[in-house]
């Protein structure tokens, strides 16, 4: 499996690209809100693999600042999940004995709640 963690932000994100064994495939790198950077994203993501169903995609829920990487991302048909911010949040600080908070670690634990949260859903629009 491959997971991809985003930390939105209005003008960029910062991505997080995991390996099957939790290393870092990619360092945390940052694109902007825009269909250049998103397509700079899809193409690490397919140097990664280009296997759909071993790809899962996390995103924190940041309301119209994710709508349109969220609409990217399903386009393309990856398994994308929204996750709310309070949730990501008590999973880092959890994981972590510092109180580090940038968008680069919160890109790392929103891949990492990829692998370790069973309870998480991917997004639908129902």
């Amino acid at each position: 499996m491959i997971y991809v963690g985003i930390d939105v932000a209005k003008d960029k994100h910062d991505c997080c690209i995991l390996g099957p064994d939790t290393e870092e495939l990619f360092p945390v790198f940052t694109i902007r809100n825009n269909r250049e950077g998103y397509d700079e994203l899809f193409r690490r993501i397919e140097t990664a693999s280009k296997d759909l169903p071993q790809i899962k995609v996390g995103l924190k829920a940041t309301g119209y600042y994710s709508y349109n990487i969220l609409g990217s991302l399903l386009d393309r048909g990856y398994h994308t999940f929204e996750i709310n911010p309070p949730h990501t949040n008590l999973y880092r600080k959890g994981q972590r004995l510092r109180k580090t908070k940038t968008d680069k670690v919160d890109a790392r634990s929103i891949a990492e709640m990829l692998v370790t949260d069973k309870t998480l859903r991917p997004y639908t629009d129902t």
